[in-house]
């Protein structure tokens, strides 16, 4: 392959040693057709200009990368799956691939698999993924990317030929392996297997090379265990008001979903939402709405306080608490700005935002019916009364309800006031990704090997982005 000189590649995960993964081999497909490459995110670790037969070699065939991790190696982690503790999972149809440095930033990310084989983990399964999830998933990680969302960024995709049997999808169906660029695959999880094992020595050592790559603003910390809890509290709390005020709803907060660093992957039974709906949930199994789009937060606290918990083994409790009780505060703090970074308006402290952001949810529940959520924040994005009251949900707008809101946003200056004269803000509706519109995307795949749809909506979902200008890129 051509080396660019942004491709920077540094395994530091392997350097853990025993007791944290397992060397694994990647399965050997009958076919390797590609249908989707990240090419963005791809020269972003200096793997853009890879040819597409070099492309097939490393993200259908899994051929290592130069200087890279060889072989892959499926993580060790346990984890509490609808707040049941299960010891007996890990990467069961993935693996990490590769660990390289981001151009500009300087970042460790990774490059890990789903659907790319069995490992010692996989329970009996297949170790694949279908190709309806994979199409899903790049979907899902499009549009939260351009709404703002900290999430893992889908790199490639790959069908693979193979025919699948899936209790809960039309079978047999489509077999695909994809690959994702994150930050992290460190899932709270995975303190979890170290803890369950009564293996200090190792929750130590996760801790310190956690902190080594990936928070090394306290590598000088007296009580570095607090002092990780503490930051990876800011983290996600910040993740969690940025899926609220993208009306996402993850679908299942288990603990081996959550990583370190706070961003979003994973992406299984997940939903947009229609309306405003505390209540709405997004996997059909989640009887109890434990996961509903409105119970978000207190997920996330509830997994962040087991990750407490494993630090308890090598830190005293009482500044492990006190991390923990900032979490509140965060998660106030953030969904006042998330919700100000979807209006498009410029911070006024935490008061004046934290009001505002109370107007706007006031708002979104007494729209009702008439009211989709995307279209709310489209409409009003940059704080433009005029053109919110012009458009298709005008007479919405002009309601007694919404008289507080557009009275508080009337205060707000625009980030960017020249945003609003980019195209995508001339067409009367936004991007979203509502459930009934991926099943359609998915259906002309299937049944007629269809893709205009779905590339169609990536590149519209690109303009959404570039739009907004809410993306860390």
């Amino acid at each position: 392959m051509p080396i660019s000189p942004a491709y920077q590649p540094d395994p530091q995960f392997v350097t853990l040693g025993d007791g944290f993964f397992d060397p694994v081999a990647p399965a050997d497909f009958p076919q390797t057709i590609l249908r989707y490459r990240n090419d963005r995110a791809a020269a972003t670790v200096g793997l853009g200009e890879l040819s597409e037969s070099e492309w097939i070699a490393h993200f259908a065939r899994f051929s290592p990368l130069p200087g890279n991790i060889d072989p892959p190696v499926a993580m060790r982690y346990h984890g509490h799956q609808f707040r049941t503790y299960n010891p007996d999972i890990g990467d069961g149809r993935g693996f990490l691939f590769a660990q390289l440095r981001e151009a500009g930033t300087g970042r460790l990310l990774d490059l890990g698999t789903k659907g790319s084989g069995p490992t010692p983990w996989s329970r009996s399964g297949d170790g694949r993924l279908t190709l309806k999830g994979g199409v899903r998933e790049v979907l899902a990680t499009a549009l939260l990317e351009a709404l703002g969302v900290p999430t893992s960024r889908s790199f490639s995709l790959i069908e693979t030929g193979e025919a699948l049997e899936r209790n809960d999808e039309p079978s047999p169906t489509r077999g695909a392996a994809l690959t994702r660029l994150s930050h992290s695959h460190v899932r709270f999880g995975t303190f979890q297997r170290h803890a369950f094992e009564e293996a200090p020595e190792r929750i130590s050592a996760l801790i310190d090379h956690v902190i080594t790559h990936y928070y090394p603003e306290i590598e000088g910390a007296e009580d570095r265990p607090a002092a990780l809890l503490a930051a990876v509290s800011g983290k996600v709390a910040r993740l969690a008001a940025s899926w609220m005020a993208a009306g996402f709803v993850h679908g299942v907060l288990n603990t081996d979903n959550m990583n370190i660093t706070g961003e979003s992957f994973d992406y299984g039974p997940y939903r947009f939402l229609p309306r405003n709906d505390p209540n709405f949930v997004a996997a059909y199994f989640d009887h109890s709405g434990l996961y509903s789009f409105g119970r978000q937060a207190e997920a996330v606290f509830w997994n962040l306080r087991q990750l407490g918990g494993c630090f308890s083994l090598v830190s005293p409790p009482e500044p492990l608490v006190e991390a923990l009780n900032g979490f509140a505060g965060h998660y106030r703090g953030e969904l006042a700005a998330a919700m100000g970074r979807r209006l498009g308006v410029r911070s006024q402290g935490t008061e004046a935002d934290s009001s505002l952001a109370q107007a706007a949810f006031q708002a979104l529940a007494a729209g009702g019916e008439p009211l989709r959520w995307e279209p709310f924040f489209f409409d009003w994005f940059g704080g433009e009364e005029a053109r919110a009251l012009a458009g298709v949900r005008g007479d919405v707008y002009r309601q007694a309800a919404f008289e507080d809101f557009r009275a508080q946003l009337a205060t707000f200056e625009p980030v960017r006031p020249g945003a609003l004269s980019h195209p995508y803000f001339a067409a009367p509706e936004p991007q979203e990704l509502i459930y009934e519109e991926i099943e359609a995307i998915w259906a002309r795949i299937d049944q007629a090997d269809d893709w205009s749809a779905f590339e169609g909506k990536l590149a519209a979902i690109e303009t959404a982005r570039q739009a907004y200008g809410l993306s860390e890129d």
